[in-house]
């Protein structure tokens, strides 16, 4: 059978979910094979996709498909390259917080995160008045709007950011091959067909197994209840930080959070699960950017994580998640972060927080279901961008 590599594969992933080491009850491994559910639809959709010669862009992550603790402000894109071949990418700039690429030398892999061997966002290349911009990649010098492909190039990859999720609007990307323009693929033959389903079987397994070593790798031997100080992200882009860490709370206890509001053009927090994937931010506040948040008059923010409702605007909901992941990322950067730029952290009981946040103000349910209101708006107009 033509798809006996990838059921096989299925067989095999659901062994993985069924053995992760954090799964401890049955909502674990319900939620273990939705992210299989996921996996499954990406992976297809990569093998699908993956075209060096008559390449387009597609989204490497969504509410749906998510892997590698996915950013709820970022719409990511990826598109397959030769390091021999010339592209011409062209879009229009939205009016997101940001957009930037980067060329990686392959995949991630359970023992290693790929190599950025280019990475800049917009504020390096020449765009029109009219938002309109032409980036050519491939061999050859480097300059203004064009980008040289090092040997071993083999993806490039799109984020565009939001931070106020009701104002920001994406922008419009495309990418060709410079000497395939106006040609045609050959069709689908049999033993490629067959090619591709063994193909998208590998990358399920792969994506697993990676995204779990990647969070025991970088996340869990990190003493709990913590966040690191603001460090370059691995395997990201030259001008974005973050600050991780992972969470044990009971029902009645609460994380607090206080970290400075940067001038940084994007700052945000998240929470996920342990299956390395953002938590439900379309229906919950699992997640907020600085617009989105409640500065004090300080200029500090004050984030509540906490299963329980303590009643302030800035409450990151676990949802029934005891553990999880947290992970603060600042983007667009113009110099260098330090500790000072980045949380203190405190756990203490749910019913104290209010007293101890010096700037609270209740918020009432309906004002929360109203902020859920425009989560879901948000997130609704953005997936028909």
């Amino acid at each position: 059978m033509l798809t006996q590599p990838f059921t096989e594969a299925i067989h095999q992933a659901e062994k993985i979910i069924a053995g992760a080491p954090h799964v401890r009850d049955d909502q674990d491994l319900a939620e273990g094979y939705d992210y299989l559910a996921g996996s499954i639809r990406a992976s297809l959709q990569m093998a699908w996709a993956y075209d060096r010669d008559f390449p387009y862009f597609v989204r490497s992550t969504g509410p749906y498909t998510k892997l590698g603790l996915d950013n709820p402000d970022t719409l990511y894109f990826h598109a397959w390259l030769r390091d021999d071949a010339e592209y011409v990418v062209t879009g229009r700039r939205g009016t997101t917080s940001d957009l930037s690429f980067q060329v990686l030398d392959g995949d991630y892999s359970p023992l290693e995160v790929p190599g950025s061997l280019a990475a800049f966002d917009d504020r390096e290349i020449e765009i029109g008045d009219d938002g309109a911009f032409r980036i050519r990649f491939g061999p050859g010098p480097s300059g203004r709007n064009a980008v040289a492909l090092a040997p071993g190039s083999a993806m490039l990859v799109v984020r565009e950011v939001f931070s106020d999720w009701a104002t920001e609007q994406p922008g419009m990307l495309r990418i060709a091959r410079a000497d395939r323009i106006g040609l045609a693929p050959p069709p689908p033959s049999r033993d490629a067909l067959a090619k591709r389903y063994r193909v998208a079987g590998k990358i399920l397994i792969s994506r697993l197994r990676t995204f779990l070593a990647f969070a025991e790798r970088f996340y869990l031997g990190l003493p709990v209840n913590t966040l690191t100080a603001p460090r370059p992200t691995p395997g990201g882009l030259a001008t974005q930080y973050s600050s991780v860490g992972h969470y044990d709370l009971g029902d009645d206890r609460a994380m607090v959070l206080t970290v400075p509001a940067s001038d940084a053009p994007y700052q945000g927090i998240q929470l996920g699960s342990m299956w390395y994937v953002s938590l439900d931010y379309i229906h919950h506040q699992t997640s907020l950017t600085v617009p989105q948040a409640r500065v004090d008059p300080d200029g500090m923010i004050r984030y509540v994580v906490s299963e329980r409702d303590p009643g302030v605007a800035n409450w990151l909901e676990c949802t029934g998640h005891r553990r999880g992941y947290i992970q603060l990322r600042w983007q667009r950067l113009s110099r260098a972060l330090t500790a000072e730029d980045g949380p203190q952290v405190e756990v203490v009981a749910v019913e104290d927080v209010p007293k101890l946040l010096p700037y609270a103000e209740p918020v009432e349910p309906a004002a929360y279901r109203e902020r859920i209101a425009a989560r879901q708006a948000a997130v609704a107009s953005r997936m028909l961008g």
